[in-house]
Formats: C-alpha cells, sequence, structure tokens
C-alpha cells in the first residue's frame, strides 16, 4: 500500500517526529503532506523547506479533505480537548507522550474515539508490547520467575536550562519536571510491567537549572501488589547514556535487567539490551541475554498504518493510559506536599 498522507502539528517537538518520517521506516507508511503551528512564520519555513502545505490553525488544517491523519505534537495540557476536535473531525491521530494531565478527559476523549471508530495512538504507553516487554512476559512464564518485587529505572541526560516562560516553568504544569518530561518512559513501563500504583513519594532538587521546575528527581512507587520501586531522572548528568530508559526488575526467582550496560557515546538509547538471571528449582543458574533495536517510547507507525487499514480501534491501551496519568497527578501532589500521596 502507498504511504498515508500526514499532518504534523505543534513544531516545537514535532519537528523530531518530522525527521523520523522522512528518514525512517515509517516513510515507508506515511507521507508527509502538511505542517500546522500557532507561530505563523515557523509553519512557513517548514512548509517552503519540506515542501509540504503549512497551517496556522487545526481548523484549517481539519478542512483539507487530503489530510485523514494528524500527528499532535503540542504540549500536554488540554490536549484530550485537541483530540476530541480531531477525531470528531474523522481524522486519525498519532500522539506523544504524556497523554493528558487530566485523567477523566483522557477517559473520555479515548471512548469517544472507540464510539467513533477513530484510532489513537501514542509512543508511551505504545499499543502494543514491545518487543523487549514480550520477551520479559515469556521469561516470566518460561523461567516461573513468581510475583514482582521491587524495580529501578533511570534515564539521564545533561541540559543547562534558562527560564522559557513556557509549560516547563510551570510546576502545575509540568510536575516533578525530570520525571515528567523523560521519566515518563518509566512511568508507563513500569505499569504496564509491574501493575497499578497505589502510592507514590518525591524527591527533587535544583541543581544546575534556570528554571523554576528541578531538574534532579526520584519517584518512589508502591504498587498495589506489594511490590516496590523507584524512578530517577535526571537534567544534570553527562556520560553518554542519554535517554537510556535502564530498568532493574526483581521477581521471587529472578532478576531482568534492561539496558543496565555503558554503551559507547549517544548509543544508550539506540537499541534495546535484556539479561536475565534466574534459579530453577535445582538452584541452578539460567543466564540469558537477548537483544533489538529501538528502546522505551518507539512509535509504531507500522501498527498504526494497519490499524488505520483494518479499523481496528482495540490496541489503544486505555487503562494503562489513563492509571499513568493518575500516578502523575499523584505525584504532583507529593511534590506539593511532601508527602506520600495516594493514586486515586
Amino acid at each position: 500500500m502507498p504511504p498515508l498522507p500526514i499532518a504534523i502539528v505543534g513544531l516545537n517537538f514535532g519537528r523530531h517526529i518530522i525527521d523520523d518520517l522522512l528518514k525512517s521506516t515509517a516513510a515507508d507508511h506515511f507521507r508527509l503532506a502538511a505542517v500546522c503551528d500557532l507561530d505563523a512564520a515557523k509553519a512557513a519555513e517548514f512548509g517552503t523547506r519540506i515542501g509540504v502545505k503549512a497551517y496556522t490553525s487545526l481548523d484549517a488544517l481539519l478542512a483539507d479533505p487530503d489530510i485523514r491523519i494528524i500527528g499532535l505534537f503540542t504540549g500536554p495540557a488540554g490536549r484530550a480537548g485537541l483530540l476530541r476536535q480531531i477525531i470528531r473531525a474523522g481524522r486519525d491521530v498519532m500522539t506523544t507522550k504524556p497523554f493528558e494531565l487530566d485523567p477523566e478527559a483522557a477517559r473520555s476523549v479515548l471512548d469517544e474515539a472507540q464510539s467513533l471508530g477513530r484510532i489513537i495512538h501514542l509512543n508511551s504507553p505504545a499499543p502494543t508490547d514491545s518487543l523487549a516487554h514480550a520477551k520479559i512476559r515469556e521469561w516470566i512464564t518460561q523461567h516461573d520467575l513468581g510475583q514482582p518485587v521491587f524495580c529501578r529505572g533511570e534515564t539521564t541526560v545533561s541540559y543547562r536550562e534558562a527560564a522559557t516562560g513556557d509549560w516547563k516553568d510551570d510546576p502545575t504544569r509540568c510536575p516533578v519536571a525530570p520525571i515528567f518530561r523523560i521519566g515518563i518512559y518509566l512511568i508507563n513501563d513500569l505499569v504496564r510491567l509491574f501493575g497499578d500504583v497505589s502510592s507514590v513519594q518525591v524527591q527533587h532538587s535544583r541543581l544546575f537549572t534556570k528554571r523554576p521546575t528541578p531538574d534532579n528527581a526520584q519517584l518512589s512507587l508502591s504498587f498495589a501488589n506489594g511490590a516496590l520501586g523507584s524512578i530517577y531522572a535526571s537534567f544534570c548528568i553527562e556520560n553518554g547514556q542519554h535517554y537510556g530508559n535502564a530498568l532493574l526488575l526483581h521477581y521471587e526467582r529472578g532478576t531482568v535487567h534492561l539496558n543496565m550496560d555503558l554503551q559507547s557515546y549517544g548509543e544508550a538509547n539506540q537499541q534495546t539490551r535484556l539479561k536475565l538471571a534466574a534459579t530453577h528449582g535445582d538452584k541452578q543458574v539460567v543466564i540469558e541475554e537477548w537483544s533489538a533495536p529501538g528502546n522505551s517510547g518507539t512509535y509504531q507507525w507500522e501498527v498504526l498504518r494497519r490499524a488505520i487499514a483494518d479499523r481496528d480501534t482495540s490496541l489503544a491501551p486505555v487503562e494503562t493510559i489513563v492509571h499513568s496519568i493518575r500516578v502523575i497527578n499523584a505525584m504532583a501532589r507529593a511534590e506539593q506536599t511532601g508527602r506520600s500521596e495516594i493514586v486515586s
């Protein structure tokens, strides 16, 4: 099938998606046909440089009958309202994390998409298990790892940011900034792998940033099944392991390492590497290794293309999306109160 025309809305983060569409295997499935941004100069510059239509309003874009799929890459606050406008105009959508800040608004628009037969996918939580998650589930069964006990995730990069006056400076729109901006992939991954979170607690600091929001943070997690966990995210560390999204997963009878080994500069987010250590009944230690290209948060363009062709609206992981937003809400309260907060 020929690539389907897609429009990218929001060119701050959306410029990275445009690179993906132009240079990766995403181009086998989608053809960039238009861009849209409230900044008219930015929209015109991208449109001219790439040779596609440029719009400065979502209304004008949705009036174009040639555009059937929208890539929505605006900020998270109020995204459900924009998604509702898009699906009511009869378009399917690829968007990004965080899906929304309001869990009820998120559930409402996802339910409406189902009722209208429209497809909404995002990169995290993705519509289907990543290859790494599927392998972890296979190991859990194959080696009888038992129930989850503890998890530890971390993702780091080196930013030295100045205040810009946008949502990244506002703790109400960007709670516990490092977790919300880059650690959110780990929240979504752990909800998918370890289950619902019952309560959270936060630690954070400002080391180098000139923003009023923190650049160094840790989120402690208590899971409904009794497992414990933590996520560390920081904009303060330059070690070449950018956005590696490393995970340590302890189960009753085994441990899984995901991207825990160090990689060459700039390569930590290009491949997923798993290692398993488990014991069988005779106390024999089993060691397995596995790897595949890609990492947490990969956009599943081929899955979206198949869903559009089949009109399959069933793949959006609604419960995971909504629960992860509830975790973020509890995290935001914990940032303000300094106490453990119930996920509700």
